[in-house]
């Protein structure tokens, strides 16, 4: 043997850390040299490890492991890391070994050197995971796209990230140990320095809004969160995270503006309504009675017939200015939240016939019939009957509308299974294309077609609207279903909590 291999021998036997050779033929591992330290880690004699197999001088779990690796190793022909496992009897610690696979001239792996590596308490180790650590938390810290500042324990600036400087344009060099105050506005600076020595003696964390200064000298809203950090030697600091939503407040700020021109133009509709309310409607009144009083003659004939001809078409117009400035005023009411529901128990059998009769001359005059289906005996409803009325004469007068000559018009009254009451108002008449059928339930969005006539278009455009709202102050719903020349069904719900099952019913609204 020459002194370079006993010199090489000496080294290996020496070794102050466990190491091992183990041959690889075929998928059997021996182990075919030892050092003195795994002999002692292994607390075994040369003689019962050395051509023996790990499963000889291991336990099973731990021999099992090794093999793994083993086979992982000269399979791949890379360098394998194993964690070393409890329970083997040698007082060495170690953190785990390295194999590395030794390669013949055929690239054959023919020897793992097994090698361990020192245990974990080793301070090198340590060492290395505490710079990962600090430089794994100064990544987070610099790519975060929030905005930090760390404070000392005397409010002085002693690091900012990137997100800063790039949202608030300072430098560094402007602002690294100066008060942290400087970047505030100075309504903001003796409240923020106060809470800050509360905060660091305290440890408390703390958030909210405040007002910043850029560099340019423009000022930025942002959401802080303050923690206290303590390091070594009880040092303690203060970091704040910022959030910039100078943007949002730009945008609340111009939608309370938006709110408050509305509720002033709202306010100004509601006052000019009531104002005129009285205005338009007394006149009208007026010409109205006075034009009933002409038509039947009441203080003696007319001299031409043109002029009852002309008086009928006074009166008529009239009414027909009433009718439209009761449903704006209606309307302007329910949009403003001001109009109450005057309930009470309403028969609908009594209250759907008043409304038939109410409508029968207009019917009758356009050559349309009329019919209904209603069970004499139906539960009472609690309802406003001024409003539901309203909601049945609007239905069936837009139904006389658009029914031409000799149109049927149908009103029928079901109770559902769920006890709630349904109203259904169908007619034969021209119908409304479906993709307008939306159009026609907003206020004022009354349905313009060319073929349709004059008759078919006067109105406001507020009696669906109307009727739906009513409704849904009662919580009840206004369906609509229409097509163009297939005629038109509303449908509408009272909710099973207005139907009066039982005069006990009642006393749920009291």
């Amino acid at each position: 043997m020459s002194l370079s291999a006993i010199d090489h021998k000496q080294l290996f036997d020496t070794m102050p850390v466990p190491r091992f050779l183990v041959s690889v033929v075929g998928d059997e591992y021996k182990v075919i040299e030892i050092n003195n330290r795994a002999l002692e880690y292994f607390d075994r004699r040369d003689d019962a490890i050395l051509g023996k197999s790990v499963e000889d001088f291991m336990d099973s779990e731990n021999a099992r492991h090794f093999n793994q690796s083993f086979e992982v190793c000269s399979g791949q022909k890379v360098p394998v890391t194993i964690q070393a496992l409890p329970n083997l009897p040698g007082s060495i610690r170690v953190h785990g070994f390295w194999i590395n696979p030794l390669l013949d001239q055929n690239g054959n792996v023919t020897i793992l050197d097994v090698m361990a590596q020192p245990d974990a308490s080793d301070e090198s180790i340590l060492q290395r995971e505490r710079d990962d650590a600090i430089s794994l938390l100064t990544s987070i810290f610099d790519v975060s796209e929030i905005g930090i500042v760390v404070t000392d324990h005397n409010g002085r600036i002693v690091r900012v990230n990137d997100s800063f400087v790039r949202n608030y344009g300072w430098k560094r060099d402007d602002i690294i140990g100066y008060d942290f105050t400087m970047l505030l506005t100075p309504d903001e600076r003796k409240l923020a320095r106060d809470n800050h020595e509360d905060y660091i003696v305290s440890g408390d964390r703390s958030s909210g809004e405040m007002k910043l200064i850029r560099k340019d000298g423009t000022i930025a809203n942002v959401i802080f969160t303050t923690a206290t950090l303590e390091l070594s030697q009880r040092r303690r600091f203060q970091v704040t995270n910022l959030m910039d939503i100078t943007m949002r407040k730009q945008m609340e700020v111009s939608l309370q503006v938006a709110k408050e021109q509305a509720d002033t133009a709202n306010h100004a509709k509601s006052s000019f309504l009531a104002n005129m309310s009285h205005e338009l409607r007394t006149p009208l009144n007026a010409i109205i009675g006075f034009s009933e009083l002409m038509l039947n003659e009441t203080f003696g004939s007319l001299a031409n017939e043109k002029y009852k001809e002309y008086m009928a078409d006074v009166l008529l117009s009239a009414r027909h200015l009433l009718e439209i400035i009761n449903e704006v005023l209606d309307m302007s009411k329910i949009e403003a939240g001001r109009l109450e529901l005057d309930e009470e128990p309403v028969d609908l059998y009594k209250l759907i016939e008043s409304v038939m009769r109410m409508m029968a001359s207009r019917a009758f005059s356009s050559g349309i019939e009329l019919e209904e289906e209603v069970v004499e005996n139906l539960p009472q409803v609690y309802v406003d009957t001024r409003l539901i009325r309203q909601v049945l004469i609007n239905l069936v007068s837009n139904s006389l509308k658009f029914c031409e000559r000799g149109g049927h018009i149908f009103v029928k009254v079901d109770l559902g299974k769920d006890g709630e009451m349904t109203i259904t108002v169908s007619d034969d008449g021209l119908g409304i294309p479906k993709d307008k059928v939306q159009e026609a339930l907003e206020p004022f969005g009354q349905v313009k077609d060319s073929t349709l006539s004059a008759k078919n278009q006067q109105g406001t455009g507020l009696g669906l609207p109307l009727a739906k709202a009513m409704m849904e102050l009662h919580g009840g719903e206004l369906f609509l279903k229409s097509d163009e020349g297939m005629g038109t069904v509303v449908t509408l719900h009272i909710p099973s909590q207005r139907v009066l099952h039982n005069p006990d019913d009642i006393n749920r609204f009291k």
